[in-house]
């Protein structure tokens, strides 16, 4: 089986989002585990200016875009979850492996971007997307129940984990409105390596490495930086 693995940005490309995807709380298409469950996880495209802020603490805020819905406040959304970024170039490396069409916000995705490595960002970049609107990298996703049942693909929870393109969440540092085909510019890069990638691979399959995480020092979330502490204490 082939593995999308490696994600691919588009270096002919400028940096952009593709689209800009929110959706309604829902139970359709759902199945197995989360039958009749709430979601928001079906995202479309919308058109014209969406506004973004950050949305408020976990438990308490949910989606940083306006119009978007996150329906379990407990697990999902919050400052540190307010943006979810994937990246079209491994939507279709997915495309050809599972054999199937991946419209953009297949993912729950919020921003399909393209010309970007998403998951290759450091934990702690800052992009700039449109004219005002100021993102901090800060996590990978980790996938789901719920994200598994959407897609509806055999085994997805492992065959997401293996690839390790999980692509990434963003706090929003300055609010702003953004639309689809809006540029998406690097204005920081921390001097550190930890990428969203590696911080993914940390957090599942390799927690011999999660001491490594704390070099991105306090960009990552609260409880990242609490579990890595508690490892290399008691390694």
């Amino acid at each position: 089986m082939t593995s999308p693995s490696a994600p691919t940005a588009s270096p002919s490309l400028a940096p952009s989002l593709l689209s800009v995807n929110v959706g309604r709380a829902t139970t359709a298409e759902l199945g197995g585990f989360t039958a009749g469950l709430g979601t928001g996880i079906d995202k479309r495209p919308v058109d014209g200016p969406v506004a973004v802020a950050a949305p408020g603490p976990r438990g308490v805020g949910g989606s940083g875009l306006a119009g978007d819905n996150i329906t379990h406040l407990h697990l999902h959304g919050g400052d540190d979850q307010a943006v979810y970024a994937y990246a079209r170039e491994d939507l279709d490396r997915w495309q050809r492996e599972l054999d199937r069409a991946l419209p953009d916000g297949t993912f729950g995705e919020n921003f399909t971007t393209r010309g970007i490595d998403v998951s290759g960002a450091l934990v702690g970049e800052r992009w700039r997307v449109g004219p005002d609107l100021v993102l901090e990298v800060t996590s990978p996703r980790i996938p789901c129940r719920m994200f598994a049942d959407w897609l509806g693909e055999r085994g997805w929870m492992k065959r997401f984990t293996q690839a390790a393109v999980p692509g990434a969440y963003l706090r929003v540092i300055a609010p702003g409105e953004v639309r689809a085909g809006d540029p998406v510019t690097v204005v920081h890069r921390p001097a550190h390596s930890v990428t969203v990638s590696f911080l993914f691979r940390a957090s599942t399959t390799e927690r011999d490495l999660l001491p490594d995480v704390l070099a991105a020092g306090d960009a990552l979330p609260e409880k990242t930086r609490e579990k890595a502490l508690a490892y290399r204490a008691s390694a």
